[in-house]
């Protein structure tokens, strides 16, 4: 009998790395991936499973009640493992509204059906559904920024400061999983990563935009001194991490999982282009080599821009928690990650 397991957001950049390891790791599962399709979302980033038969996409908003309910009744959901957000940082500087919308009452309207179909009432589990469990993905930036002092890091136990409308939707979000474990009993888990790099990553991005603007000749834009640090994961090692805490992990607790790969943004945008140099040099790129005949390196187009209002300085993850009690550890380096990464984008945008 197979168990049915509802992912939100499984077009997007983690959920569709996810989906196509979790299917072929787990044969007793299907998967029901309820996406929107925002600009997002791309079921070319699913091809590999769209004819699986434990696969099955709903094209969907996950703040439609009506939807969500229909597809715990029709598929009787046993699980939910909610990827879908709004996540792009500067869109939530424009436009709040949208992330308040899908990341908090999405989020509660969500773990609100479940509530509802697994449950009679607090702390009741109907019967066969005991196992359910509802794992909430989130974001190390719902705990603000920290200081440029290597030996601090972001804990479990680290207070929320959310500093840009994107984080403080995460938090919202976060903080109604959390009741609903505290208030109604229900098997919730946690995670929250750092920034994930690698295939399948929107456009907009920050190193699919390296690479992008390197290949067509274009400025390569870093904010403000590009001296801002961010700890890297890659996709991969961060679907692994799930996997095991949404099957091992403790009812009702949170995991940090981060690469251990602290990177400012001018050192990322100089490996890429040292990469592009060795993989794709300049005099065989044809977009290049007649309109910019001069340039010698990809690292020529790095151009410093104005800094984003509210910029967090530094985020970085103590993951120790779940490498001592569930045993995960990141497989890739961000050296190695990000060689993957910029072959993967070569292919795509050359």
């Amino acid at each position: 009998m197979l168990k049915n397991i509802l992912i939100t957001g499984g077009a997007g950049f983690i959920g569709s790395n996810f989906i196509p390891y979790f299917l072929e790791k787990y044969p007793e599962y299907k998967i029901i991936n309820l996406d929107k399709l925002t600009y997002a979302g791309n079921l070319e980033n699913l091809k590999e499973v769209k004819n699986n038969p434990r696969y099955k996409f709903i094209k969907g908003d996950i703040c439609n009640r009506e939807l969500v309910e229909f597809i715990f009744d029709e598929f009787d959901i046993k699980s939910v493992i909610h990827f879908a957000a709004e996540s792009h940082v500067d869109n939530s500087i424009k436009n709040p509204g949208v992330f308040v919308e899908t990341n908090v009452n999405g989020t509660y309207t969500l773990i609100d059906v479940a509530y509802k179909y697994w449950m009679d009432g607090p702390f009741k589990y109907k019967e066969g559904y005991e196992d359910c469990r509802f794992h909430h993905i989130s974001t190390d930036e719902v705990y603000g920024t920290l200081p440029e002092d290597p030996n601090i890091l972001f804990t479990e136990k680290t207070p929320y400061a959310p500093n840009s409308p994107y984080s403080a939707s995460k938090a919202s979000s976060d903080m109604i999983i959390r009741s609903y474990h505290h208030t109604y009993g229900m098997n919730t888990i946690i995670t929250n990563c750092s920034n994930n790099y690698g295939p399948k990553q929107h456009d907009e991005k920050l190193i699919p935009t390296i690479i992008r603007n390197a290949l067509q000749g274009n400025p390569i834009p870093i904010y403000g001194d590009g001296k801002n640090i961010r700890d890297w994961l890659y996709v991969l090692d961060h679907c692994k991490g799930i996997d095991l805490a949404y099957h091992k992990g403790k009812n009702g607790d949170t995991y940090n999982i981060g690469g251990r790969n602290e990177r400012t943004n001018i050192y990322i945008a100089n490996k890429i282009c040292e990469i592009l140099d060795e993989l794709y040099p300049i005099k065989k790129n044809s977009k290049l080599n007649t309109q910019h005949s001069k340039l010698k390196s990809y690292k020529e187009l790095i151009t410093f821009v104005s800094d984003r209002p509210g910029h967090d300085r530094r985020y970085a993850i103590d993951a120790s928690k779940i490498e001592n009690e569930l045993g995960w550890r990141a497989d890739e380096n961000f050296e190695s990650g990000i060689v993957k990464t910029v072959r993967w984008y070569l292919e795509k945008y050359k």
